[in-house]
């Protein structure tokens, strides 16, 4: 058993957040801490603004473990190893960039025994055109392949509890950006359950998206292709199961 106090801890990856980061955390605090204890496990990936200085300050009022770093690692590479460093009973993943609304936390705790695992799903997602576009072409060949039957396996708002971490985040690794899309194929190959409930989606709190610039987007399409067969290789079929739940409005 842990001895860590927290019933849960959310896991942020942050790179060059500087403007709003503070915003996103003191948000998030504001609506969890009333019904749960919640500790932050912050993974800073190499940011060159005002990021570390913002994320220190911060620490000194909200319950935060700052894995800061001077070399830039990737979304993937941070999210696992916040994934790594967890010792609460659940983990809560959630974007920086303010897009995700902490008010649909409550309904991810209460059915946190449903499950082994609670995802989102962004039925208005707040995304340009172009990547929306692009993340249902993808989409339609990740479902074929791996027969998985939730909407939107990119979300990043999802619950999981410990032990489900301890057995998928160490195989992390094929897809250096789309981790999300990764993940969830993991989790279903391997027979773990999932539960989605539509979320609110929302524009960004400041910035631009970090990683899905125009330029590189054919370069990360290729990679997540070959990606999802190796995947395929490093799994076996999941076991049966009586039902993987997916609500709708």
């Amino acid at each position: 058993m842990s001895d860590c106090p927290y019933d849960v801890q959310v896991l942020l990856p942050v790179h060059n957040e500087a403007e709003s980061i503070e915003a996103t955390i003191r948000e998030i605090y504001r609506e969890f801490s009333p019904f749960v204890r919640t500790q932050f496990i912050v993974c800073e990936d190499g940011s060159v603004d005002d990021t570390k200085a913002v994320l220190r300050r911060v620490a000194t009022e909200i319950p935060a473990r700052l894995l800061l770093s001077d070399a830039r690692k990737g979304y993937s590479r941070a999210v696992r190893e916040g994934m790594l460093d967890m010792d609460a009973p659940y983990l809560l993943c959630l974007d920086s960039d303010g897009q995700c609304d902490p008010k649909d936390f409550r309904r991810f705790w209460e059915a946190r025994g449903e499950a082994d695992v609670v995802i989102g799903w962004r039925v208005n997602r707040a995304d340009n055109w172009l990547r929306k576009g692009m993340s249902r072409t993808f989409y339609g060949f990740w479902r074929f392949l791996y027969g998985c039957p939730i909407h939107d396996p990119s979300c990043p708002f999802m619950l999981a509890r410990r032990e489900v971490i301890a057995v998928l985040a160490p195989q992390m690794g094929a897809m250096q950006q789309g981790f999300w899309w990764e993940f969830m194929a993991r989790a279903h190959r391997l027979g773990f359950s999932i539960l989605e409930f539509p979320v609110n989606h929302r524009d960004r709190a400041a910035g631009v998206t970090q990683v899905y610039r125009l330029k590189k987007l054919p370069g990360i399409g290729y990679r997540h292709f070959m990606a999802l067969f190796r995947i395929l290789r490093e799994t076996r079929a999941p076991r049966p199961r009586t039902v993987t739940p997916v609500l709708s409005r």
